[in-house]
C-alpha cells in the first residue's frame, strides 16, 4: 500500500462526507505528529498498533565493496519502528 492508497481507505473509513484532501490532511496531521513525538520524546507508542523509537548505531569499521578497502562508518542515529502484540496477532 502507498501514500494515495492509503489516502483512498481513510477517505473510505470516514464515509461519504470525507473528501480525498480531508483524508489526506488527516494523514499528514498524524505523520507530522509522529515525526515530532520521536524528535522530542525519542519515542511515540500507540497502544494496539506499536511504537516508533530513535536507536542510535555506534560508529564501526566497513569496508568499501568495490575496492575492499577499510572505511570508518559514523555513528547515526534512526527510527526503529516495533509492532505491538496486537499487530503481530492480526497478521
Amino acid at each position: 500500500m502507498n501514500k494515495a492508497e492509503l489516502v483512498e481507505a481513510i477517505q473510505k473509513a470516514l464515509g461519504n462526507d470525507a473528501t480525498k484532501r480531508s483524508a489526506e490532511e488527516s494523514l499528514e496531521a498524524v505523520l507530522s505528529s509522529i515525526a515530532k513525538g520521536v524528535k522530542k520524546d525519542k519515542k511515540v507508542q500507540i497502544i494496539g498498533f506499536g511504537t516508533f523509537e530513535v536507536k542510535q548505531r555506534a560508529a564501526r569499521l566497513g569496508r568499501n565493496p568495490k575496492t575492499g578497502e577499510a572505511l570508518k562508518i559514523a555513528a547515526s542515529k534512526s527510527v526503529g519502528f516495533k509492532p505491538s502484540s496486537v499487530l503481530k496477532g492480526s497478521l
